[in-house]
């Protein structure tokens, strides 16, 4: 089931603090409607003591769903709109609660996952197979992780070894000639766990535009995951991720690879002091072959060392984070590297029934200096189901190595450019109930600083410069409902996005996204739909280009035949919907067309898991 926001009575406080109505709840009711959050502050926090907006897909939900890419994951959740230039492995962008396409951060497993030369994070190569959970928390968020988490935060956790299941194997197929394979080991013994998987799925795909050819898509995938705990608290854990293959896209195609590999080291060192260190490295490397050839290679490495002090119900955090991003490439760069360096802290106030957090981080960036962020967020509740929650918070968006350093003919970057500064105000409500509950959260973002291309159209020589303003306000409404036979979720957003320089709307946002989940449970069986719609939105920044919206339903069906034997058949686009969220420009012509997404789509896959 997808979880949506419900602050509790305390951050940072035990179930067991809670009024004793909701202590009498069942274990398994608590784990189902009020999972474990770690993104939206810095330590684990149910969704209920959480004062941020949060979703949260659980395995159970990614199983249930049969994605066949991330981003159906994220499509028309709560504040979320997504843009790609086509199905299967085509380039994707998130917008977070408006923010701009590199104004949303991506962790995996804590690690940040971004290509510094265009800013954005590789959400059409991160297979949603390998992937455990997933953590959506919006609203700003660089007072906690820096420079970029103007919208919010998405992290996504690879799997987990689960208890008695030892393994797994998994076939799919079905249209477009897509074929799919899934294997994986996993194991405990005493405080020591193991998992190993991997995963390879190759298809023909579809046209991106009338009358096009197919542009497929390959991608193999691993992840290997070593950790021990201690018994005094704490533990030591490495994991390592890679996914890479090639993507076909009009006018040729890339080679990609990402791999994300992170070392953590966490120790309680008393009652009151625990203290925690990873190191972590990430490649995003996209070698592009046809009309206009390039290679782009980015290289991040960081540390990162939190300590967690406690006193009574109290909680504060102080650390600190180091982070060296080098580039390289067949595109000439003035620099090809920059250092940030950064300290922050984080407090955590409990007074019965009411919550308050502070929030403060100054990075210092060799390539565009210091940059100071903070928030605020306060909590009340008023019974055992209602809670308000406001919140004040400010965030900056970085310039990239393309918008600072890149030399290429009719471009130059500006060194001078300075980050994008954003100031978020929001207000929240929500009720809990034994089996339902429903959320609305109403925000305004106003950015500053801009960072826009600017061309003169004399010469056609452009860069990129802070000229413009923007207001980003909107309303999120989520309810669910779940038993034991359903498990119902809605989310309606609603976003007002406007340039104020010029009156217009941000591009590629649509104003109202409509998600429906319905579940049907059955012993050994499941029954299941999504209904997705969207507005219309425009293509670009001048308004001229719309793209119509559109509505899409997926149905799906889940079998346990035999013990440890399930099958999965699912239909996407059960209409045909023909659509498109963004437009490109034809190579020869400069004619703009509308990529265009995957029609009716079938896929079915049996899978063996190996329990003891």
């Amino acid at each position: 089931m997808l979880k949506f926001p419900f602050p509790a009575v305390m951050a940072g406080v035990s179930l067991a603090a809670l009024p004793l109505a909701v202590a009498a709840q069942s274990e398994a009711q608590n784990d189902a409607l009020d999972p474990i959050v770690v993104t939206a502050t810095l330590g684990p926090d149910t969704v209920g003591e959480s004062l941020s907006s949060v979703t949260v897909i659980e395995q159970d939900d990614i199983e249930r769903q049969q994605p066949a890419e991330f981003r159906d994951l994220l499509q028309a959740q709560p504040g979320v709109n997504v843009v790609s230039d086509g199905s299967f492995g085509k380039t994707t962008s998130v917008f977070l609660r408006g923010a701009g396409s590199s104004g949303t951060v991506l962790l995996l497993d804590g690690i940040r996952l971004r290509s510094a030369t265009a800013g954005i994070p590789p959400w059409q190569f991160l297979p949603p197979d390998l992937m455990g959970k997933v953590e959506v928390v919006r609203g700003a968020k660089s007072s906690l992780y820096g420079a970029d988490a103007v919208g919010g935060v998405i992290q996504a956790f690879t799997l987990e070894p689960e208890a008695g299941r030892q393994g797994w194997a998994e076939v799919s197929g079905g249209s477009h000639d897509t074929l799919g394979t899934s294997a994986g080991v996993a194991g405990r013994e005493g405080n020591s766990s193991v998992l190993a998987g991997g995963l390879y799925s190759d298809t023909e795909g579809t046209e991106l535009r009338e009358g096009g050819e197919d542009r497929g898509f390959r991608n193999a995938a691993g992840l290997a995951k070593v950790s021990h705990d201690f018994d005094q608290g704490g533990g030591v854990g490495v994991t390592m991720f890679q996914s890479q293959g090639n993507t076909e896209f009009e006018g040729g195609d890339t080679d990609y690879m990402i791999r994300a590999t992170g070392l953590y080291l966490e120790a309680v060192a008393s009652d009151y002091w625990r203290t925690r260190i990873q190191f972590s490295e990430a490649r995003d490397e996209q070698d592009t072959f046809g009309d206009y050839p390039s290679v782009f290679d980015t290289l991040s490495r960081s540390a990162r060392w939190e300590n967690t002090l406690t006193a009574g119900v109290h909680e504060l955090v102080l650390g600190s984070e180091f982070m060296v991003d080098e580039v390289d490439g067949s595109s000439e760069f003035a620099e090809d590297s920059r250092t940030n360096s950064a300290v922050f802290g984080q407090a955590r106030l409990n007074f019965d029934a009411t919550d308050v957090m502070f929030s403060l981080r100054l990075d210092d960036n060799e390539a565009y200096g210091k940059e100071e962020t903070g928030g605020i967020a306060l909590g009340q509740q008023f019974d055992r189901s209602h809670r308000l929650r406001l919140s004040y918070a400010t965030s900056f968006r970085a310039p990239t190595f393309n918008d600072l350093y890149l030399q290429v003919p009719f471009y130059s970057g500006n060194p001078d450019l300075d980050p994008e500064k954003g100031e978020m105000v929001e207000v929240g409500f929500s009720g809990r109930y034994d089996t339902w509950f429903w959320d609305v959260a109403v925000y305004q973002n106003d950015v500053e600083d801009l960072i826009t291309y600017v061309s003169d159209p004399a010469t056609f020589e452009g860069t990129m410069e802070n000229v413009e303003t923007a207001r980003i306000r909107g309303i999120e409404l989520s309810s669910g409902f779940q038993t034991t036979d359903w498990d119902i979720n809605a989310a309606v957003t609603y976003a007002d996005t406007e340039n104020r320089d010029t009156g217009k709307r941000l591009p590629r946002r649509a104003e109202k996204n409509v998600r429906l989940d319905v579940d049907r449970l059955f012993d050994t069986w499941s029954l299941g739909a999504s209904i997705i719609a969207e507005s219309d939105r425009y293509n670009d920044a001048a308004n001229t280009s719309l793209l119509s919206g559109y509505g899409t339903m997926d149905v799906r069906a889940a079998w346990e035949f035999l013990p440890g034997w399930s099958a999965g058949l699912k239909v996407a686009n059960v209409f045909d919907r023909r659509y498109s969220t963004s437009l490109g420009y034809d190579s020869t012509s400069f004619e703009p067309f509308e990529y265009l997404a995957a029609g009716r789509t079938y896929m079915a896959s049996v899978r063996y898991d190996f329990r003891q």
